[in-house]
């Protein structure tokens, strides 16, 4: 299990968030993603979160947000592979024998594609897998993930390469395998409004689960953020998760009400949410808004 993003220089300030992301679920097999711009900082980042038990930690240098890149981390290190360079070796070096890996963009934009170069750096300097998202920092989320692109980093070093971006479908599997020749493939915005999708993909769904009821999955979710979160900062993330199961319902069903999507994004009141969905998914199951889970059932049948 992935932590959110965690900016290395409010983990070493003990910043009461950044522990919370970075700490240990109890799922299975732990990585904690650490971003930052000075190289101290990432090394005793790294170092927190390695004597507290983390099994993986992953470097961000793919994130094209603004606030991330602005504040020169993040994608901004694809212009300064110098900089990438030393930020890997203090994170290697306060990681001790805990493997570390890094996940990154193609380049800045399609005049610099430096991936390969950036990949192969970060093998040199003991980085034990690479994660490529097929699009450069300029592009954002717009257009589609280049996955021949990622090949040219596959070809250039001999660790894993994991290929990201625009993993939708089940079918999409094999041709981003295909034409990235990576090792494996990562699951993004594909996961969004449907966390099912990683285990449909890895064929670890049977039929119970592929007709578990969609109302009783969004609403334990947003229990379980509300759980994480505590109720007042939980219901402010749980309103992007919320949405984007009302997308999946919508683009089920087309049968929405804007009016009562807008009542369900101002709520505030968590008993008022959970009877809200329920109205609003009605007696859906999993397979009413995955057409690869529809798919599935018909073939058990």
């Amino acid at each position: 299990m992935y932590s959110e993003m965690v900016a290395s220089g409010e983990l070493i300030r003990n910043d009461a968030d950044s522990r919370q992301r970075a700490g240990a679920d109890g799922l299975g097999l732990h990585a904690v993603q650490l971003a930052g711009r000075e190289a101290s900082a990432m090394r005793k980042a790294a170092e927190i979160v390695a004597a507290e038990g983390a099994d993986v930690i992953d470097i961000n240098m793919g994130c094209p947000a603004k606030k991330v890149v602005g504040g020169l981390s993040g994608s901004a290190l694809m212009r300064d592979l110098d900089q990438a360079l030393r930020l890997i070796e203090a994170t290697i070096a306060g990681a001790g024998s805990v493997p570390v890996t890094l996940k990154m963009r193609l380049g800045w934009d399609r005049s610099s594609l430096n991936a390969p170069d950036l990949a192969v750096r970060a093998e040199g300097a003991g980085v034990r897998l690479v994660t490529v998202h097929g699009r450069t920092r300029d592009q954002f989320y717009t257009g589609e993930a280049d996955w021949p692109a990622i090949a040219a980093v596959s070809r250039a070093v001999t660790i894993p390469v994991v290929a990201n971006g625009d993993l939708q479908s089940v079918a999409d599997l094999s041709s981003m395998l295909h034409a990235s020749e990576a090792d494996a493939a990562m699951i993004g915005r594909g996961a969004c409004g449907r966390p099912w999708f990683p285990a449909l993909v890895g064929g670890h769904l049977d039929c119970n689960q592929m007709q578990q009821s969609f109302a009783d999955l969004a609403v334990s979710h947003y229990d379980s953020m509300l759980e994480f979160y505590g109720e007042q900062a939980g219901l402010r993330h749980a309103r992007k998760h919320l949405g984007w199961y009302l997308d999946r319902w919508e683009a089920a069903a087309a049968s929405r009400l804007a009016s009562d999507r807008a009542e369900l994004m101002r709520a505030t009141d968590p008993a008022l949410v959970r009877a809200r969905l329920r109205s609003l998914l009605g007696a859906a199951i999993l397979s009413d808004v995955e057409p690869d889970l529809s798919a599935s059932l018909r073939q058990a049948a």
